[in-house]
């Protein structure tokens, strides 16, 4: 072990939310938000603040989603006064808090169109090497989306529809679209990508978490996972710590 790795922060769970109900519950292990502000204080002490940032592009930096970004993180004692709202056309005073943030959440909206103000406001990078520096990220409905590997212009039938997105996680995600369980979009999308190609649905009022060894872990409701083998696709359940698994299914 070199020095460097010695003191090299490892990157933290990534947390992806169907919608902020999430923010706001206990799932047996403590609040949820607990959870997310305990993997910061593991490498910090207590008594510094958090510094939190929200990223509003997908929804137009609508005023109503930061207060519920705020209304979350007050639950564990983060101060307003330590959080900002980076907007689309963010300053440079905003630039230079996200990149010191601790806590980043990417809210909710139109995939696409959050995805183009990222990728050509800068944002984008200092995410990436936020994450890579030990942040939390947080990822609502379009941020959940925008965190795996690909997003959607449209319902998904049309491969023109898909686009690239940040492959923070190496999985399509996709979020409450479970249209009597069939997660259409997901499966197409799975089912036209590369080989051992991975995706998972969020159903609404649920969450995931992905870890760095690639496991995923349910948050309330049971994920659909969809993966890619040489036979075609087979389906499964990711149920929550203590439920019962879920069988597996090949299409």
């Amino acid at each position: 072990m070199t020095q460097n790795d010695e003191f090299k922060i490892p990157v933290k769970p990534i947390f992806l939310f169907a919608d902020s109900q999430t923010l706001f519950r206990d799932d047996g292990e403590g609040l949820v938000m607990e959870r997310i502000t305990g993997l910061i204080n593991e490498v910090k002490p207590k008594k510094n603040k958090v510094k939190a940032a929200y990223i509003g592009a997908s929804n137009g930096d609508k005023k109503e989603y930061y207060d519920i970004f705020l209304a979350a993180v007050s639950q564990v004692n983060i101060d307003p006064k330590d959080c900002l709202k980076i907007k689309s056309k963010p300053s440079k005073k905003e630039k230079d808090f996200l990149g010191k943030a601790e806590l980043i959440l990417l809210a909710g909206g139109d995939t696409k169109k959050g995805w183009d103000i990222m990728n050509g406001n800068g944002i984008r990078e200092i995410i990436v090497d936020r994450y890579h520096n030990g942040a939390v990220l947080v990822g609502i409905s379009a941020g959940a989306v925008q965190l795996g590997t690909k997003g959607w212009t449209g319902p998904g039938n049309d491969p023109d529809e898909v686009f690239t997105t940040f492959q923070l996680v190496p999985f399509v995600i996709d979020v409450h679209d479970e249209n009597e369980g069939q997660w259409e979009r997901l499966h197409n999308t799975v089912r036209d990508g590369e080989e051992h190609c991975r995706g998972f649905g969020i159903p609404m009022g649920g969450g995931a978490i992905f870890y760095p060894d690639w496991s995923m872990e349910a948050i309330r409701h049971p994920l659909v996972e969809y993966s890619l083998f040489p036979g075609g696709i087979k389906n499964s359940l990711v149920f929550s710590p203590g439920a019962e698994s879920g069988e597996n299914k090949e299409e």
